[in-house]
């Protein structure tokens, strides 16, 4: 069986090329990320065109995550070249635009000194360069250097997100939104998230043209968890971000916890940043990324993610082929079937509504009637792709194959665990999409003659988002 764990790269100078699409396309990107933080929404709108050509030439099913900046506080300029931050050392911040020194710093947010207390941390880039708050004044705040540096440019300053008072999204976002929303992608990533009403925000404006990622990279998302993932369409572990609101080491720990409520909870999650790192210069991966990225698929992720590795890096295909021999491997081991022990119990916790709790018993009938029978396959016949995600929380073993008449439901379960995803054309009644479900897998060689497979379907005269309720076993003949 092919590997079931995605794969999620970031488009960037190194990998925009139709040359270099294809390559990375072809050595196992499931979603192709574009990063808006960096450069004019044009470009990455031509990117988006490119990446449509480059999946149809080789023939692969795509999706794209479009990424928004969210609020980003920067310092002001620092002297080219850049300017020693000794540790042990003090310096001042001040709200402002001016230049920096290693004296005086000076943070483009005007009620810095309003929202900083003393003892608080700031950090820059990274989070390698880090500061402790010792005084507050009227005018400027005292901070001990704890872990010194060289700070070069405009760094982002990174402050106490339980207390900053910018909103997110940010008025761009919800532009950026827009437009890459009626270009077509299906993904859209929010940053810096606090709660679910955030989403709320970018839904307004995105209605049901694109899925919504909540980023959890704050402590404050932490701590609205069951609200953000009730709000979003998938999940991203932002560790960066995440590692410097958070202390270094619980984020192995909030990964592994964010995981594994995302699975329960039937939609797709993404573990990212720093997965290959070391790639975006040398041609093979250092053991602790291996292990890494490892430790994520045994984690249960849906996808792991690339971002500078194929934006800037040297190599972007022989990067995304490593990954994927790394989770192919890691799958081999990989204990699922405690997924599935665990969800009986959860399912009926956590799933409220009628609609939800049908899908979650016909899903779990579905996965255990897979396991008596030996199925090859279980096809799931969906117009959202909810169906297909609620099956894939259970990791089983057999295909999954997720068949939907709307092309972006087809791309955007490109994100989900073990999917792989076909398009169908629209029936007039059940016994129709369960036949030509099969059919389809078939032709497409997803399945054979002889084959017993399991089809999820409904009546395709019900209401817009009522849930799948008919189960047959189907021997194929």
């Amino acid at each position: 069986m092919t590997r079931r764990t995605k794969i999620v790269a970031t488009i960037g100078p190194a990998s925009d090329t139709p040359e270099a699409l294809d390559a990375v396309l072809s050595a196992g990107v499931d979603v192709v990320r574009l990063n808006l933080s960096h450069g004019p929404i044009e470009g990455h709108l031509e990117r988006l065109a490119l990446v449509r050509a480059a999946a149809r030439r080789i023939g692969r099913t795509v999706g794209v995550l479009a990424d928004l900046p969210g609020p980003k506080v920067r310092c002001g300029k620092f002297p080219d070249g850049g300017v020693t931050l000794v540790t042990g050392g003090t310096v001042r911040l001040r709200p402002g635009n001016s230049a920096s020194s290693a004296d005086v710093i000076e943070i483009d947010y005007p009620t810095l000194l309003d929202d900083l207390q003393v003892g608080d941390r700031v950090m820059f880039g990274d989070g390698a360069i880090s500061l402790q708050v010792t005084e507050v004044t009227g005018t400027e705040a005292t901070a001990l250097v704890e872990t010194g540096g060289r700070p070069q440019g405009r760094p982002g300053a990174h402050l106490p997100s339980e207390r900053l008072r910018l909103s997110t999204p940010t008025a761009q976002d919800l532009e950026l939104a827009e437009a890459v929303a009626a270009a077509g992608v299906e993904f859209i990533a929010v940053s810096f998230v606090r709660g679910g009403a955030d989403l709320d925000k970018v839904r307004a404006v995105v209605g049901k043209r694109a899925e919504l990622v909540a980023k959890i990279e704050t402590a404050s998302a932490l701590d609205r968890l069951t609200e953000v993932i009730e709000a979003s369409d998938a999940i991203m572990v932002a560790r960066g971000d995440l590692g410097i609101d958070c202390p270094l080491e619980d984020v192995p720990h909030l990964q592994k916890m964010i995981v594994r409520r995302c699975v329960e909870y039937g939609i797709p999650v993404i573990t990212a940043t720093q997965m290959l790192e070391s790639m975006v210069s040398a041609p093979v991966p250092t053991r602790a990324e291996v292990t890494d990225v490892a430790n994520a698929v045994f984690d249960g992720t849906d996808a792991v993610m690339l971002s500078g590795e194929t934006a800037i890096g040297h190599d972007p295909a022989l990067v995304v082929t490593t990954m994927a021999r790394i989770a192919e491997r890691a799958e081999a081991e990989a204990s699922y079937r405690r997924w599935a022990a665990r969800l009986g119990r959860i399912q009926r916790e956590r799933w409220g509504s009628f609609n939800d709790q049908i899908t979650a018993s016909l899903t779990h009938a579905a996965s255990q009637a897979a396991e008596d029978l030996d199925a090859t396959a279980i096809l799931c016949c969906t117009n959202s792709g909810r169906t297909a995600k609620a099956m894939a929380r259970f990791r089983p073993g057999c295909r999954l194959i997720g068949m939907s008449p709307a092309q972006r439901t087809v791309n955007a379960l490109a994100l989900t665990w073990g999917v792989d995803s076909v398009a169908t054309g629209v029936y007039s009644t059940t016994d129709e999409i369960v036949w030509y479900a099969v059919e389809t897998a078939v032709r497409e060689e997803m399945v054979k003659r002889g084959d017993t497979v399991i089809v999820l379907a409904g009546s395709p005269d019900r209401p817009e988002g009522t849930a799948a309720d008919v189960l047959r076993i189907v021997q194929v003949t």
